[in-house]
């Protein structure tokens, strides 16, 4: 009971209220959009190449929807963003429920990418905002954990919907985002979320912004690597569901196993690695990750029954429960206090690997097989690392060089 307290008492009534959230939103979405490249070719007449667009064009809007929204929410709070992203993405899922037209379906994904490149960098800029910097790494561990407590319910409960009616998932997730964002609103209200927002603001503007952010060396390199990783981390969610789909008679069964795996390993192992990874630099675990997730990926390639795909999956996720949250936590370093949001939301900029991946991985795994479109991926994946060190490099010159002309101002 005393730790339970202690728990309660280290972090702001908003960051419980967000990891809660986080919980239900994500079982949500996982009921659904997993499942959405099987849902769009047995619904429509599309193929590999044109469901992997569709759904990669989500990645797409994304990729230049982060910044925008967490610059706003730098420039007019997190309330308004968060809100009002969450209300318009209820009513994306809604349109998968009831849409049947091939662009309708496009319009539905851009939209939902929009939506959650405002919502997420925007939670965690508002978690970084009242959390003391020592909890930060924690925050983010306990955010990512919360994503795959979600997730490990999700993709069972969305098979075991989708036998009844193969809209049902997409109509449930519009019903529990509705619900989340009202109360949402009425808890950031009660905590006095406003009045946290205007001691936090400063003068800055748009254009200021993203003239700090352009010139951010560092930033770039740490961007350039993210999207390679999200380019063969994206085929977890599109091609796989496809490969064990057409390898498999019962594959739809053994993907919403893999996906529950996924979620499984994180909950049982984010603890345990989050305490490894503190006494590290982020830099050392987003290395060690993208070779789990390389490694996994191979696994992918050569795995040819149930239980090596989901050894492979154990391995993979290895890999993200040491990326993420070390990436969460280079970019916190990297922002001005002022510009945060706008710098947790240049990570969205990362999903055009998102965009990539699903249509690249959807050309190699129709003309190729999956074999050779999983090891592909693992080489992208690796490529990465390179990025990942050049970023490092170039923060720890600013450091140094921001460091010295402090000295010399106090002499």
């Amino acid at each position: 009971m005393n730790r339970v307290r202690a728990f309660l008492a280290a972090y702001h009534p908003i960051v419980h209220l967000l990891l809660v959230g986080t919980v239900f939103v994500r079982a949500a979405s996982s009921m659904s959009m997993p499942f959405l490249a099987i849902y769009l070719a047995t619904k429509t007449e599309m193929n590999e190449v044109m469901i992997g667009l569709t759904i990669g064009a989500s990645s797409l809007a994304g990729a230049f929807g982060g910044f925008v929204g967490g610059a706003l929410s730098d420039l007019f709070g997190r309330r308004r963003v968060m809100l009002g992203a969450l209300y318009v993405w209820s009513m994306v899922f809604f349109g998968f429920a009831v849409g049947d037209h091939p662009l309708l379906f496009l319009l539905l994904s851009v939209l939902g990418g929009l939506c959650r490149s405002f919502y997420e960098p925007v939670s965690q800029a508002l978690m970084a905002d009242i959390t003391e910097p020592a909890k930060r790494f924690r925050v983010f561990s306990l955010r990512y954990m919360c994503i795959n407590i979600g997730v490990a319910a999700g993709p069972l409960a969305g098979a075991y919907l989708a036998l009844r009616a193969d809209s049902l998932p997409f109509f449930v997730t519009s019903a529990v985002y509705l619900s989340y964002v009202l109360v949402l609103q009425v808890i950031l209200n009660h905590f006095g979320i406003r009045q946290i927002e205007g001691l936090q603001k400063e003068r800055i503007t748009f254009g200021s912004t993203w003239k700090v952010v352009a010139q951010d060396v560092a930033l770039r390199f740490f961007l350039v690597g993210g999207v390679l990783v999200s380019i063969g981390y994206s085929q977890m969610t599109v091609t796989l569901s496809q490969y064990v789909a057409d390898l498999f008679v019962d594959g739809v069964k053994l993907f919403a196993v893999l996906m529950s795996v996924n979620a499984l390993v994180v909950v049982l192992l984010q603890y345990p690695l989050a305490k490894w990874a503190e006494k590290r630099t982020p830099l050392y675990s987003i290395v060690a990750g993208c070779m789990f997730y390389a490694l996994g990926q191979v696994g992918f390639a050569v795995s040819s029954d149930w239980t090596w795909f989901i050894s492979s999956m154990i391995v993979f996720t290895i890999g993200e429960i040491l990326t993420f949250p070390a990436s969460n936590l280079f970019i916190d370093r990297l922002a001005p206090p002022a510009m945060r949001g706008a710098y947790f939301g240049t990570q969205s900029f990362t999903s055009l690997g998102q965009f990539i991946g699903p249509t690249f991985g959807g050309f190699l795994l129709a003309g190729y097989g999956g074999p050779s479109m999983f090891v592909t991926m693992a080489g992208i994946t690796l490529l990465s690392i390179l990025f990942y060190w050049s970023g490092q490099r170039q923060y720890e010159i600013r450091h140094a060089l921001s460091q010295e002309k402090n000295d010399l101002l106090r002499l």
